[in-house]
């Protein structure tokens, strides 16, 4: 029985990797480290075995004499919404963007925050211990936790968000909305149609085993022809558990981001509530966000990958917005986590103040070509032993100079190492990516 946490909670095949038996240990180890003196609250995505992992997930709560509050299918920040407005411990069922077979857990200390890399260790530890030897002498009788069922959770998470435009409203736009079948389903549609948006819903029919399948912000590209199509201003794509989106601007050219970074920090500068006139980003936001910020005379300030990472360095800097180029964007004055439906309403809103369209508000961010590789190998921790890999490290970073950027990271829950190479022209950075990644291949062994 072994578990680690990667950047974004644990995640596995779901009754392989995360089998039931686990699970319910997880529970057990989670209410001892986080307590439990408050309710937990339990959500979870449309994932087919996300009941499954609820039960079990429930049981080992139960077990340690927690209660749990059942808050049903709800976005991840839907869930840390409500945990943070009953100062409730949380956990989300989830794999975000990951395939419907598999499936994961995402744990909230009370406040609706992520738990510490402290307590991760802890509950790793709580589940060795487990696994040495079974629980005994359980607690009894009116000891052991109880669930119920969480009613008008949705409805209260629906109406923080059509506040958070502050009375303004969204009816001069079209939007086409891609929920991905995913937990954004049935909240981000409402939330547009309260704000008077005229919209275009997709993928909305969850069955269990379509989410994030060839929709969502995973694969956009239904909700680009279907904007350009029906003359939209706008889409927006969410991944299964709406903690992120990636915009579509009127002429079905993606927006990431990194550009809705931009936007947002440009808009609440503007009107004097961008904290410390500075924004939080990871390794992984492209050169041209940095470049875009330092031209508008905002501070860029640059964490490791990781939502947690930027939610850190927010606090600690006392600032409100900061996230990652995938879409997962933290506005602290609104969220205690990326949310995905809150981060598209507000770029709308910018666009409806402004009157202009989202590929001209965008095109403050100038992006250089950026290559991605996911090489698999055999031994992610082999990478900084390697005097080759590091030379060849240092030759690609000597090439490019001031020019480009390289950026090499075992990967947190995968047998991956990613490549990330910036350049002047994409013929650069893919020769350049290719070398790297045949250096990591042979520094860790290939699969």
């Amino acid at each position: 029985m072994t578990l680690r946490f990667g950047t974004d909670g644990v995640r596995g095949v779901a009754n392989r990797d995360l089998t039931p038996e686990l699970v319910t240990a997880l529970g057990r180890a989670a209410a001892r480290v986080i307590g439990n003196e408050q309710p937990f609250l339990v959500g979870r995505d449309t994932r087919r075995s996300g009941p499954m992992i609820e039960a079990a997930l429930i049981a080992g709560l139960c077990a340690e004499g927690a209660d749990v509050e059942r808050a049903g299918v709800i976005p991840t920040p839907g869930l840390a919404y409500l945990a943070q407005g009953r100062d409730a411990p949380a956990v989300m069922i989830s794999a975000s963007h990951n395939p419907f077979s598999d499936n994961g857990v995402k744990l909230f200390s009370a406040g609706g925050r992520k738990i510490p890399d402290d307590d991760e260790r802890r509950v790793e530890h709580e589940l060795r211990e487990l696994a040495k030897k079974a629980p005994t002498g359980g607690l009894e009788g009116a000891e052991v936790g109880y669930d119920r069922k969480v009613s008008g959770g949705i409805k209260e998470y629906v109406g923080h968000l059509v506040g958070a435009l502050e009375g303004r409203r969204l009816d001069s736009l079209a939007v086409a909305v891609d929920c991905g079948h995913g937990a954004a389903f049935e909240v981000a549609p409402r939330v547009l149609e309260e704000l008077g948006a005229a919209i275009e819903v997709h993928n909305v029919r969850p069955n269990g085993s379509n989410i994030n399948a060839g929709c969502g912000s995973t694969d956009p590209s239904e909700l680009q022809a279907a904007v350009v199509e029906a003359g939209a201003d706008a889409g927006l794509a969410f991944d299964g558990d709406a903690d992120r989106v990636i915009a579509v601007d009127e002429r079905g050219k993606l927006v990431d981001g990194d550009q809705m970074l931009a936007v947002l920090a440009l808009d609440l500068r503007d009107r004097g509530r961008l904290r410390g006139d500075a924004v939080v980003a990871t390794v992984m936001s492209n050169l041209g966000l940095r470049r875009a910020l330092e031209q508008n005379e905002i501070r860029y300030l640059e964490t490791p990958v990781g939502d947690r990472n930027v939610l850190a360095a927010l606090e600690a800097e006392d600032l409100s917005l900061g996230g990652e180029q995938s879409g997962h964007v933290i506005l602290t004055d609104l969220a205690t986590t990326g949310d995905g439906t809150l981060t598209g309403i507000l770029l709308l809103d910018v666009m409806a103040r402004t009157g202009r369209p989202l590929s001209e508000l965008a095109g403050v961010v100038t992006r250089l070509p950026q290559v991605l590789r996911s090489v698999e190998v055999a031994d992610r921790g082999a990478l900084g032993h390697d005097p080759d890999f590091r030379a060849a490290l240092d030759d690609a970073q000597s090439e490019l100079g001031i020019d480009g950027r390289v950026v090499v990271r075992p990967s947190g829950t995968e047998p991956l190492v990613r490549v990330m190479v910036e350049a002047p022209t994409q013929q650069q950075a893919e020769a350049v990516a290719s070398r790297l990644a045949t250096a990591v291949e042979r520094a860790c062994g290939p699969v």
